[in-house]
C-alpha cells in the first residue's frame, strides 16, 4: 500500500506498486502540492538460504526498493511545489542487526535505505527523506508471527520495552517526519524497535 499524506488533508492511495502506471495515476489524483509522502509497504518472507528462491528476492526487493524509488519519482514534482515537504520509507531492524532467515526481507529494505540516503541528498533542500525502521510490530502482515502467543512472547522478550510495536508506535513517528516539526530532519534513519537496535538487557 501507499500513502500520499498532504498535511492537513491525509490521502491514502492503495494499490499495485508493481503497476509502473499506479504511482503517476496516485500523484494525480493527490492533485496539486503535496506537503509529504509516506511509502507503507512492506513484505514479511523469513526463510533460510536454501528455501528461498530467485523469484522471492526480486519479488521482495521491487516492491520495497524500486517500488519506493518509483512513488519518489512520481511524486517530487508536486512534493517540491509544497513547503518543506517530507517523505518516509519503511525498513527494519533487522538490516542492521542481521537476523537469521531475514536474507531476502533484508536485503530489500537495505536497498531502500540506500535509495532514502541517495534522493535526500540528490533532492535537498526542497524534499526530506528519511526510514523509520522497526522492530517485530502488530500488523496484519506480521500475524502468522504475532498471532502465535508463545512465539510473540520468545521475540517480545529479546526487547528492553519488553513488547512487541504496534501500529501507533510507528505512525507517530512518520507524522511526524512529514510535518514541518521536522523541517530540519533529513537522510536519517530512526528505530522504532523498543530497543533492539541497542540494547541487550540481558548477559
Amino acid at each position: 500500500m501507499a500513502a500520499a499524506a498532504e498535511l492537513g488533508n491525509t490521502i491514502f492511495t492503495t494499490g499495485d506498486v508493481t503497476d509502473p502506471h499506479f504511482f503517476p495515476r496516485a500523484t494525480e489524483e493527490a492533485a496539486g502540492e503535496l506537503a509529504g509522502l509516506v511509502y507503507a509497504v512492506g513484505t514479511i518472507n523469513l526463510r533460510p538460504l536454501a528455501k528461498l528462491t530467485a523469484g522471492d528476492a526480486e519479488a521482495d526487493f521491487r516492491i520495497n526498493a524500486p517500488g519506493a524509488f518509483l512513488a519518489i519519482q512520481a511524486a517530487a514534482p508536486a512534493l517540491k511545489a509544497g513547503a518543506g515537504a517530507g517523505v518516509v520509507l519503511f525498513s527494519t531492524v533487522a538490516v542492521a542487526q542481521g537476523f537469521t532467515g531475514h536474507a531476502s526481507v533484508a536485503t530489500a529494505k537495505g536497498g531502500g535505505e540506500g535509495l532514502a540516503l541517495s534522493l535526500a541528498a540528490e533532492l535537498s533542500p526542497h524534499i526530506r527523506i528519511n526510514v523509520v525502521a522497526p522492530s517485530l510490530t502488530r500488523t496484519p502482515l506480521s500475524a502468522a508471527i504475532t498471532n502465535s502467543g508463545t512465539l510473540a512472547s520468545v521475540i517480545a522478550a529479546m526487547h528492553a520495552l519488553q513488547r512487541l510495536g504496534t501500529p501507533e508506535d510507528i505512525a507517530g513517528l512518520a507524522g511526524f517526519l512529514v510535518s514541518e516539526e521536522a523541517g530540519w530532519i533529513t537522510g536519517q534513519v530512526i528505530g522504532v524497535d523498543g530497543g533492539r537496535s541497542a540494547l541487550r538487557t540481558k548477559g
